[in-house]
């Protein structure tokens, strides 16, 4: 497994991650002891960050983390996002990024997690109510109190970023990347670069949307996003033949050729392997392995272009408080 470094001050990470969320019923159920053998799997193929939040199965998550990584927490960076509010019912509720009760949400975490530190902690959203200045300085006296290792910032504008590096600085923003959600190229990558901070790419499959996976449980919240839904499904589908099409003809699959061309990015973008099963991540780990040439590279996105994927990458609601979506009128 190759290392690359997580921002321009931060710590060693592999250059892949794996990403838990799938592991606590987001998709529809999941089985512990496979999604732990799995945590274990990617902790024995040289994967060292470890993705989680808060809010995934409203603690669920890191308790399960905390189960697998018994004598190995020293193995690994656990990163948490934060802020999210659930209801009982599942039911997502905004967010809350005060400094008071960023200082609960990690009181929280720790407990869960086992642990006395989290190595990147990151705000989920940046909150309208809050400032995001206020919000990353309480994570930095979190820091300076040792819980928080690194700060990251997640689905943040080029100028939020800004703002943040300004107060602490920002070692990753973790954004959705794939062949077919391009938006952080136009501003966002180029900010973050400029200020020395990598990006820890999720969606890098667009949620399996890439793979063809199918939706069989009411509770897969991905009946609720547009690419999944009617005509816009429909022609995504059209995507996914031609993705495979591709991968035929490298002797690869279809996860493995959106992996490697996310990869192709940068030393400096970490994308996230959503396994949680141990065949999946066997499967994305083939895609370290294959070796895109700049021939690859231009048929793929002359095939995919950045615009042809069909519907938003959430539904209405949740596309307003992606802060990452505000496109800035100049630089």
């Amino acid at each position: 497994m190759k290392m690359t470094q997580l921002g321009r001050n931060g710590p060693a990470v592999s250059q892949v991650g794996l990403g838990c969320m799938a592991m606590s019923d987001v998709y529809g159920p999941s089985d512990e002891s496979e999604s732990i053998a799995t945590i274990h799997a990617a902790i024995d193929a040289g994967i060292n960050l470890l993705d989680t939040g808060d809010f995934y199965g409203m603690g669920h998550n890191e308790m399960l983390i905390r189960r697998a990584l018994e004598g190995r927490r020293k193995d690994v960076l656990i990163c948490v996002k934060f802020g999210a509010l659930r209801g009982p019912d599942g039911a997502w509720a905004g967010t809350d990024m005060r400094p008071a009760a960023i200082k609960n949400f990690l009181a929280y975490s720790l407990r869960r997690l086992g642990t006395d530190y989290v190595d990147l902690y990151q705000p989920c959203r940046v909150d309208a109510q809050t400032p995001f200045e206020e919000t990353i300085g309480a994570i930095a006296d979190l820091v300076k109190a040792g819980y928080v290792r690194y700060i990251g910032v997640s689905e943040a504008s080029a100028a939020s970023i800004r703002k943040a590096h300004a107060v602490h600085p920002i070692s990753a923003l973790q954004i959705e990347y794939a062949v077919v959600t391009r938006g952080v190229e136009a501003e966002i990558l180029p900010a973050v670069r400029a200020l020395g901070i990598s990006v820890i790419a999720y969606g890098v499959l667009s949620r399996g949307l890439l793979t063809g996976s199918p939706i069989t449980s009411p509770k897969d919240f991905r009946r609720h996003f547009p690419r999944f839904q009617g005509a816009n499904y429909e022609k995504n589908r059209a995507l996914i033949d031609t993705l495979n099409g591709l991968a035929e003809g490298l002797n690869a699959t279809a996860a493995q050729i959106a992996l490697a061309w996310v990869l192709s990015r940068g030393a400096d973008v970490i994308p996230l392997i959503g396994a949680r099963r141990r065949s999946q991540l066997a499967e994305s780990l083939k895609a370290l392995e294959l070796k895109l040439t700049a021939g690859d590279l231009a048929r793929i996105e002359a095939a995919i272009p950045a615009d042809a994927v069909a519907g938003t990458r959430y539904g209405e609601e949740q596309m307003r408080w992606l802060d990452s979506e505000k496109r800035a009128t100049s630089a």
